[in-house]
């Protein structure tokens, strides 16, 4: 995985920050994000930072007009995009910002809210720290700042394999990182499967024999489990650590 750019723009009277991986020509993925969703050739990856409350209709041409051009997946957050972990194992790598102010379960009750964490003011100009172990936290979501109000979250993951997979490993692969995420975040002592604006990314190789199986007990699977694990788990405690500091 090539490692990101970070660079930042002023929007709605705020310093915003990006980060851009640039993968290039050879690469297919498969998302859940609103820009680049679906599976196909795609040659970067954005996870932009936009302000808490984000109400524009047009999220995609926003995603597309902060992009490089060309093919790419685009995802959002409305946390310090710089604060995000990285993890490997055995050549596949994982990068999860995670946020966790509104951690939901999958399957809740009609009609019943989400319980939300207290919302803790936090400027986006707060001075960055970027470092593969630190977390980016936020999600794009309604919420003013107030003493009761939910701050947003959302963990985004991107995961990266230097190999081709078929279209139902592909698929597969998904179900993975998503089992990897809800063991990290119920080991970390959060009740929830993640929360309910969650994004993920897999890229593979274009060329090459393709993989059949991207499932935990695969080879590739486990070790993608592994690697969103262990970035979820740091990520996860992290952002505890910050909220209680």
């Amino acid at each position: 995985m090539p490692r990101p750019s970070l660079t930042y723009r002023v929007e709605d009277g705020l310093r915003l920050g990006a980060l851009l991986w640039r993968f290039g020509p050879g690469w297919r993925m498969i998302s859940s994000a609103m820009l680049g969703g679906g599976v196909g050739r795609r040659e970067w990856v954005l996870n932009a930072q936009v302000a808490a409350g984000y109400s524009r209709m047009d999220p995609v041409e926003h995603l597309d007009a902060l992009g490089p051009g060309g093919p790419g997946v685009g995802m959002m957050t409305a946390a310090l995009v710089e604060r995000y972990v990285a993890a490997a194992d055995g050549g596949a790598e994982a990068v999860a910002t995670v946020g966790l102010g509104v951690p939901t379960w999958a399957a809740s009750p009609e009609g019943v809210p989400d319980p939300g964490v207290p919302y803790v003011p936090e400027p986006a100009r707060e001075a960055a720290g970027g470092g593969a172990s630190e977390v980016a936290r936020g999600a794009v979501g309604a919420g003013d700042a107030g003493p009761s109000v939910p701050r947003p979250g959302t963990i985004n993951i991107l995961v990266a394999v230097p190999v081709a997979f078929s279209d139902p490993a592909l698929v597969n692969a998904v179900m993975t990182v998503t089992e990897a995420k809800t063991q990290a975040l119920l080991e970390a002592g959060f009740p929830c499967t993640g929360t309910a604006s969650d994004a993920v990314c897999v890229a593979v190789r274009e060329e090459g024999p393709e993989e059949a199986f991207g499932g935990p007990r695969s080879m590739w699977g486990a070790r993608i489990a592994r690697a969103v694990h262990r970035a979820v788990l740091d990520g996860a405690r992290d952002w505890r650590a910050r909220r209680a500091g």
